[in-house]
């Protein structure tokens, strides 16, 4: 049955198909092709909405990246000046950059002269200047010379402060973005004041403000047409042109200006032929250093606590000046050759009062009290000794001193010596090696890595039992704030170079506020340190005063190092080379005690202590048994009388005695000479008592 009412019959032939004449009219109708004209015009009418789109992108990503309050910003950090404790300037770093200006209140020959150099049409062109960017071109093409640039000072704002400095063409054209977004939202006077308030003028000067004072010791006001054309001139090449450095240079740009000012209609002939070179008047300020071992290691501190900051400041520090002075004359008293040295002195809470970083910061910046990471040595028996003493061993803990392997480690006494039993005080005293390779063993390495961790030791420690004996590298900085905490009682002292303390956060403060060493734990260590400061081998770093501290040498005296305290004042020294090589005869007791006394006694005001030279009772001649009786000898007492012959006179006393003088004659003559030459003698003994006696001059000798 046939499906109804579509399906065909099987095999049925189709209809045939009528012919669409509506379509063939169309397949076979002429092409009308659109004119050139019309297909241009298509094309620039999209491409005009393709920019408007992107114009109007561009402006809305501007107004999220660019924000005008940017361009009131210095471009560089603003300079700023540190403090000694007593409120001392000690050094200035970063930019000057001087207070903002407004362009309408300043003279017109001033605003005129970086007009006539900079952008002579800028009061016209609206951010970019077609005629400048045409003549460019034009010379940079056909000149072999030096390329021509031909920003605006729109431009130049946008550069200075939203970009780089890289020579790209996509810094280019979002430089080009920038200036039409200033030209948009912001008046030409306003643009010009930005401008001067950001331009580098040299000198790692910045700002209008900051370099009249600068270079003519004035304000931007009181600058007169000749000043203002140099500064102006400054702009295009403000290192090579600095008038401090290169004034012929500045001067024949200063002419330049001044011709540029005639040109541009801003002097008449006679006024630019009356402009004389401009004198520099430098600033009266005193110049201050712009890096020292202090200042480098305390400016990001300085520059935190400062806060976000628009123009100069000052912090003041935590350094102390004499301290300071007094650490320099101890270095340099050292006499050091090839070796250098590092010494870092703080109080007990943290306060960095001196550092030294090396023999000449000139020479060498690098700072080996903060940067320099070296092995302590046996001064990291601090903590090996802190962490037995918490554990419950006392000084009077009995420890065997004889050689000793653990695994393959076999550590040996510097010295060679070896004393059977002794106290760990003992111990600690003349820096056992072997007695801290056995306790270690006891304690537990990790149990010191923790201890050293709480005392603020920050760089890695080895998770071996030879950390026992320093042979992990921290800095000087770190040990001697661990020395600290026992100075304070407390721990950990967080060394800081800023007078005011920064304020920790809740959590930081539950989580590592300072804690308090148990009393008899504190003795304890107190204990040790004295032993060795005052009998061991840091002997030589004794003062008259109560001395705490530990010597410290590594493997071939590639390092050597003192570290200690007394009343009030803890200071560690480091000696070695900076390439780590051994220097022979080298050792903590030696070089780095010493200065460490020397400079404490000028830190304290102290003596160094006298160790008395006791004189044993009973002494007995080993050789006594074999003295020969001498037969009984007469009274000296019967022979007194007096006698004369040959030219001499000699008398005996009764208490045996002798006397020889001249006889009688020759005695008048000799009274008769004396007598003669009174007047030479008494002269003779004026000069010699002028050179001898004490307080006319005084004569210092250094100890090596």
């Amino acid at each position: 049955m046939r499906p109804y009412p579509f399906a065909p019959l099987d095999n049925a032939p189709l209809p045939p198909e009528e012919p669409d004449e509506l379509a063939w009219d169309a397949a076979n109708a002429p092409y009308d092709r659109p004119s050139r004209g019309r297909l241009v015009r298509r094309w620039l009418v999209r491409g005009l909405a393709a920019f408007i789109v992107l114009f109007v992108a561009a402006v809305a990503w501007l107004t999220f990246t660019a924000p005008l309050s940017k361009s009131l910003e210095p471009p560089t950090p603003p300079s700023i000046t540190l403090l000694a404790a007593d409120g001392t300037p000690i050094a200035r770093r970063g930019a000057i950059i001087g207070a903002p200006v407004d362009s309408t209140r300043l003279p017109a020959h001033v605003t005129d002269a970086f007009l006539a150099i900079e952008d002579r049409r800028f009061r016209s062109h609206w951010g970019v200047d077609p005629r400048g960017v045409a003549r460019a071109v034009f010379h940079n093409v056909s000149s072999d010379g030096r390329s021509q640039g031909a920003s605006t000072i729109t431009q130049q704002l946008a550069k200075n402060a939203f970009l780089d400095s890289d020579r790209t063409y996509t810094r280019k054209l979002r430089e080009v973005l920038i200036a039409f977004w200033l030209e948009a939202w912001l008046s030409k006077d306003q643009i010009l004041s930005r401008y001067l308030s950001n331009v580098y003028f040299g000198d790692n000067v910045y700002g209008l403000t900051a370099a009249a004072k600068h270079y003519f010791d004035r304000t931007p006001q009181r600058l007169s047409v000749a000043q203002a054309a140099m500064l102006a001139g400054l702009v295009k090449a403000p290192s090579k042109l600095a008038p401090t450095s290169n004034l012929k240079g500045a001067r024949e740009r200063q002419k330049l200006v001044v011709a540029a000012m005639v040109d541009a209609g801003f002097l008449t002939r006679a006024e630019g032929a009356d402009v004389s070179p401009a004198r520099i008047v430098p600033d009266k300020t005193e110049q201050l250093p712009d890096g020292t071992y202090f200042a480098d290691w305390v400016l990001p501190e300085a520059r935190e606590a400062a806060g976000e900051i628009a123009s100069e400041s000052t912090v003041k520090t935590t350094l102390d000046r004499d301290l300071q002075k007094a650490a320099e004359k101890s270095v340099k008293r050292a006499g050091l050759k090839e070796a250098q040295i590092a010494l870092v002195a703080m109080r007990p809470d943290g306060r960095v009062v001196a550092m030294v970083g090396g023999k000449d910061y000139a020479q060498s910046p690098f700072n080996r009290a903060t940067q320099a990471k070296r092995q302590p040595g046996s001064a990291f028996k601090l903590f090996l000794y802190l962490a037995a003493m918490q554990k419950g061993y006392t000084p009077d803990t009995r420890f065997d001193d004889n050689p000793v392997t653990i695994a393959d480690w076999s550590p040996k006494n510097v010295d060679g010596r070896y004393e059977g039993e002794i106290t760990l005080r003992h111990a600690f005293a003349k820096s056992s090696n072997v007695v801290a390779a056995r306790l270690i063993q006891d304690v537990g390495y990790n149990t010191v890595r923790r201890v050293a961790k709480e005392l603020g030791v920050q760089s890695p420690l080895a998770q071996e039992a030879s950390i026992a004996l320093g042979t992990s590298g921290m800095s000087l900085l770190e040990l001697t704030s661990a020395y600290a905490s026992i100075a304070a009682g407390s721990y950990p002292v967080r060394p800081r170079g800023v007078e005011q303390e920064r304020e920790r956060g809740w959590l930081q403060s539950i989580a590592g506020g300072q804690r308090t060493y148990p009393k008899q734990v504190h003795d304890e260590m107190l204990d040790l340190l004295s032993a060795s400061a005052e009998e061991g081998t840091g002997r030589e770093s004794a003062l008259e005063v109560p001395t705490y501290g530990k010597t410290g040498t590594t493997q071939d005296s590639r390092d050597a190092l003192f570290v200690g305290f007394a009343n009030g004042l803890v200071c560690g020294v480091w000696v070695g080379n900076d390439d780590n090589t051994p220097n022979e005869g080298l050792h903590g007791g030696g070089i780095p005690a010493r200065v460490w006394r020397d400079f404490m006694q000028q830190a304290l005001g102290v003596g160094a202590k006298q160790v008395p030279v006791a004189e044993p009772d009973n002494v007995v001649d080993p050789d006594a048994d074999n003295v020969v009786e001498e037969p009984d000898a007469p009274d000296a007492q019967g022979l007194e009388g007096e006698f004369n012959g040959f030219g001499m006179n000699v008398r005996v006393n009764r208490d045996g005695s002798i006397e020889l003088n001249r006889g009688d004659r020759e005695r008048a003559q000799a009274i008769e000479d004396e007598n003669g030459d009174e007047e030479d003698d008494r002269r003779r003994d004026r000069r010699r008592e002028e050179r001898f006696t004490p307080g006319r001059e005084s004569i210092t000798t250094d100890e090596d």
